[in-house]
């Protein structure tokens, strides 16, 4: 076999077309006789609609036609989750708006500017109704409801009946807001459907997912889903929030079905920060009991999640992923967890990055570190003290899942040599002992998150041509993750064919016929082994006939450091893959890998940031990130990762945050206010990795796309806090913002705690969790 590159950096391949102008988004098409579309938008959060006057904007120059909800009847639904059967979401508003940005009417012309023009001339009467923006006020008996007739705006919940306190010698509490965030990827929604004249369609989109969006519209517009063809261009980013089929994209294929014409939406900013999915968007109650010595003897978890109008999915992650991944890094011997869903009058919520794994992180750390506060622990020791030992894996959690492999302190030693973490304890003490006005944090995080949840298959294909190049397919759908880059090593690795000759084809449902798309960190451990089983499924069918073509036994075949067949013993005589590949059809092989399970990176992440007591400023000094997603493919795109998922970890710590008025009013709704860092606001990150393989696929790959977001948040929350420690500080909700700092100094100071209140009344109502499972140390939850 050729001499192997995996585990090198090799440069990407997609990145030529991507800097040079080469590559196409959705914005870019160029169709014959396309319209455009301009979506008419509530201007509040609640309110019924009397009446839309669509008269002067149908007579306006350029319009083909203005379409309500009356006009299209298009089929309502969910998104990706169903949280409540009972709310699918209209493409178009009916009788009543649910928050501010839900499309009610839709312009058709012959340019976008007329389109956007024309929506201006729009008359809809509006009867506003009280609105409700906060989760917990939601859930209040006199809140103002979204759907009068579920008679609640609880969307969903379940309680665990487990005393989870009753062995403590110590109880810490707090309350924990992990705020709702804005996706924001460099492009946002855009869709191109064009009618075919067989009835079939042909829809380009920016999404995560073809196959699941070919699915979706089949289903909803009754057409088989082979006359349905997805193809997702170049994406500009997903995060989790181009997942599913949202109501714009319904919209659009209703028009287009409509009127027989191809047309076209291109999201402008502005739309996109109401109108995508937001992420996040926890309130969460944690009590953790401890001995004195600070061995953990349980938890009680109550979270409410937030699902926005329509009950968006992503409320639904605190009942899933949150709930799964609850008992982190630690051995728990009982979890209480319950999980309240509210439906509030604003944008409905959807994924981000990590989807309820970095919550799950964010609340277990800050409890930590609470703890070791209160105990006068170390936060390194006191999680020493408690993790799952590696002599425990396979570890099956309370919460169902089971941990592939782990060893929780290895990333931890290697996190705390490089940021030589005594000798920043001892800077500390001498900042404190001096009373400088600018005081030092140092904080620490150690996590584990799921990736590829649940296993599954997923699709990939290799062929090689008679000219020796190749072309490889996964039904994955990467959008700047470097798929091309790590499936054609893995087929360089196994075929011996240069990187350069081989060509990536993905995320078009006519040429790959079935895929999981990208999300949860799936794609290396599920479409590159399935590239990798292809690879050597051809690999044997070239093997046999070379083996013809040498008369030879097809055991004495062997490629060799060239990349070229030849016979065990007889150097002397070769042939080439253009040779053996010429030699008759094309050798190809299509098929599934299938993992039986999800793997479990893990990880530590230790911060330091300087704080200024006087002003509340927070300046981020150093992060040391140190992630292992199990063998590592190509370290260049590993760090590119760990890069990408800290910038989006530290912004929620210290910078982002969508925020309403009491109306439901956005207040973010412009990249002037949503407080989204430059590069300029960010600084070197210090990426490291530790490699513990999973035995699960044959790479030895687990997921590494949002480790980082999962890992960074909660260690600048806890550097921040700690450095605030000694003026009596005990929590920050994030993002730790100069003025949030200042006034929790000031709260402090007049003896103000602010930790923990009760939480909302709705938890003791809720139906008890079914089909839990004990944990492997014996626990309950």
């Amino acid at each position: 076999m050729p001499g192997s590159i995996l585990g090198t950096s090799v440069r990407r391949v997609e990145d030529r077309d991507l800097i040079t102008g080469a590559s196409t988004f959705v914005g870019n098409l160029s169709l014959e006789g396309v319209l455009h579309l301009a979506f008419v938008r509530s201007p509040f959060a609640h309110a019924r609609v009397t009446g839309i006057d669509t008269a002067e904007a149908a007579a306006a120059p350029g319009v083909v036609a203005v379409h309500t909800a009356a006009e299209l009847d298009l089929p309502a639904h969910h998104g990706l989750m169903v949280v409540n059967e009972n709310v699918p979401r209209p493409p178009l508003a009916t009788d009543r708006v649910r928050f501010v940005g839900e499309a009610v009417a839709v312009i058709v012309a012959e340019s976008k500017a007329a389109a956007v023009d024309a929506a201006e001339l729009v008359e809809v009467d509006y009867d506003p109704l009280p609105a409700v923006v906060d989760m917990e006020e939601a859930l209040a008996p006199d809140a103002p409801l979204q759907f009068p007739e579920l008679g609640t705006n609880l969307a969903s919940g379940e309680r665990s009946d487990v005393d989870a306190l009753g062995d403590a010698e110590v109880v810490v509490r707090a309350r924990m807001v992990n705020q709702r965030v804005a996706v924001m990827p460099m492009e946002g929604n855009a869709i191109a459907v064009r009618p075919e004249e067989s009835g079939g369609l042909t829809i380009w989109v920016s999404t995560q997912m073809p196959h699941a969006f070919q699915a979706q519209a089949a289903s909803l517009f009754g057409i088989e889903r082979d006359d349905v063809r997805v193809i997702a261009p170049h994406v500009g980013g997903g995060f989790g929030g181009k997942a599913g089929m949202l109501a714009e994209h319904t919209a659009a294929v209703g028009v287009a079905r409509a009127l027989g014409r191809p047309v076209t939406w291109v999201e402008s900013r502005s739309e996109n920060l109401v109108s995508m999915p937001h992420g996040r968007g926890q309130v969460a109650y944690y009590e953790l009991g401890l001995t004195r010595d600070g061995a953990i003897t349980g938890m009680r978890a109550r979270v409410v999640g937030d699902s926005g109008a329509y009950a968006g999915f992503g409320g639904k992650l605190v009942d899933v992923s949150t709930y799964v991944m609850a008992q982190g890094v630690y051995d728990i011997p009982k979890i209480g967890f319950d999980a309240a869903v509210a439906l509030t009058n604003t944008t409905p919520m959807g994924a981000f990055r990590g989807a309820g794994r970095p919550e799950a992180t964010a609340h277990l750390e800050r409890i930590m570190d609470i703890a070791a506060a209160e105990l006068d622990i170390d936060p390194v020791e006191l999680r020493r003290r408690n993790f799952i030992q590696p002599t425990a894996f396979p570890f099956t959690t309370l919460s169902g899942a089971t941990y592939d492999v782990g060893d929780y302190d290895l990333p931890l030693r290697e996190a705390m040599r490089i940021a030589d973490y005594d000798k920043l304890r001892e800077e500390q003490a001498r900042r404190r002992e001096q009373g400088d006005t600018v005081q030092l944090g140092i904080g620490i995080a150690v996590y584990v998150e799921i990736t590829a949840g649940g296993g599954g298959t997923e699709y990939g294909s290799v062929t090689v041509h008679a000219d020796g190049s190749a072309t490889i397919s996964a039904g994955t759908s990467g959008h700047g993750q470097g798929h091309a880059t790590a499936f054609a090593m893995l087929a360089s690795d196994r075929l011996g064919i240069p990187i350069e000759k081989i060509h990536f084809v993905q995320s078009d449902t006519a040429v790959v016929p079935r895929g999981g798309g990208t999300g949860g960190s799936r794609s290396l451990q599920m479409g590159g082994n399935a590239v990798r089983a292809a690879a050597d499924d051809v690999l044997e069918q070239a093997r046999r006939r070379a083996a013809e073509m040498l008369e030879a036994a097809v055991e004495d075949v062997e490629l060799t450091d060239d990349g070229a067949f030849g016979v065990a013993g007889v150097p002397a005589v070769t042939l080439s893959w253009v040779q053996v590949a010429s030699n008759g059809d094309e050798l190809s092989a299509g098929l599934d890998f299938r993992q039986s399970d999800a793997t479990f990176p893990f990880g530590a992440h230790i911060s330091v940031v300087e704080v200024d007591i006087e002003t509340g400023k927070v300046v981020p000094l150093r992060h040391i990130a140190v992630d292992d997603c199990g063998r590592v493919l190509n370290p260049l795109l590993v760090a590119g990762q760990q890069h990408g998922g800290l910038a989006q970890g530290v912004a929620q710590a210290l910078y982002e945050e969508v925020v309403f008025d009491p109306e439901g009013q956005p207040l973010t709704a412009t990249l002037a206010d949503y407080r989204m860092p430059s590069a300029a606001d960010l600084f070197w990150y210090e990426t490291a990795n530790t490699e513990t393989p999973t035995p699960l696929n044959p790479i030895g790959a687990k997921g590494i796309g949002e480790s980082a977001s999962v890992g960074s948040t909660p260690a600048v929350q806890n550097a921040v806090v700690d450095a605030l420690r000694p003026f009596g500080v005990r929590h920050v909700d994030m993002p730790c913002s100069p003025q949030r700092v200042w006034s929790a100094i000031r709260a402090a100071q007049a003896g103000e705690d602010g930790l923990w209140r009760e939480p909302p009344a709705v938890f003791d109502d809720l139906p008890v969790r079914t089909g839990s499972s004990a944990g492997a140390s014996g626990g309950e939850i």
